[in-house]
């Protein structure tokens, strides 16, 4: 039975993550804030197919929670054979109105988390020559000035994922990093409800504006995403290793 850690499963993306995986077959440990809505995540992935579901309820922002969230998973579990790093948001706002907390806390739980679960999960990825998937965001490659503190902690990321795939040479692990685009989560929505209230526009008007302004023909959906991390925990990725996969429908110009 081949089990893969997802955290920030709670909704959006990991919850997509951990269904999509499931269909795979895995058995998926479930982290979050809100142990309620991990219930309902479980219930969709065993729906799909996953042989076991357990739900760890924890601030993993909080020094200790990762070690201990990794001991549960390997009691509970026996391996671990993928580890999905999807926790953490950050704040949005003029560069000038961000505090020294905001950018503190942007980082406590996307950047530093996302460190300790590789580490304390590392022991066990080797024995299972597993693969790690660290999901950035497009913010990493085009910088905002309301997008600060995000794309500060997805540059990081990447640069960590590539520094930890060389370490990882020879082990038989795999480490990959997966930047998504603009894809319809309670985030996207939030910022869309935010904008029609800032311009007493509708939502819909909304929605089109920023989808124009990022030059894509729609937006993505949570599942598009995850097939992508299906395919980084699959065989048929066993030579992709310190790569960075941009899922964004081409929004990103750069090269």
């Amino acid at each position: 039975m081949r089990t893969a850690i997802v955290t920030g499963a709670s909704r959006g993306l990991g919850k997509a993550f951990a269904i999509g995986l499931a269909k795979d077959g895995f058995a998926v440990v479930l982290c979050g804030r809100d142990g309620g809505l991990l219930d309902d995540t479980a219930a969709a992935a065993h729906a799909a197919g996953a042989p076991k579901t357990v739900c760890i309820a924890a601030d993993l922002a909080e020094p200790g929670a990762v070690e201990t969230t990794v001991a549960q998973a390997i009691q509970a579990t026996g391996q671990i054979d993928a580890l999905i790093n999807n926790a953490g948001a950050t704040r949005r706002g003029d560069f000038l109105t961000l505090t020294d907390e905001d950018f503190l806390d942007g980082f406590a739980l996307k950047f530093h988390a996302t460190v300790r679960f590789c580490r304390a999960a590392w022991p066990a990825l080797e024995a299972s020559k597993g693969v790690i998937v660290n999901i950035s965001g497009v913010g990493a490659h085009t910088p905002e000035p309301d997008f600060t503190i995000g794309g500060s902690v997805n540059s990081a990321l990447i640069n960590f994922s590539k520094a930890i795939a060389k370490r990882a040479q020879g082990t038989g692990m795999r480490i990959n990093t997966v930047c998504p685009g603009h894809i319809v989560t309670d985030r996207l929505l939030r910022r869309i409800e935010a904008l029609a209230s800032e311009r007493g526009i509708s939502f819909e008007a909304a929605r089109e504006e920023i989808r124009i302004a990022h030059g894509i023909a729609t937006f993505g959906e949570p599942e598009q995403v995850a097939d992508t991390v299906r395919f980084l925990c699959s065989p048929a990725a066993a030579y992709i290793h310190g790569t960075v996969l941009t899922v964004d429908g081409g929004a990103t110009p750069g090269i």
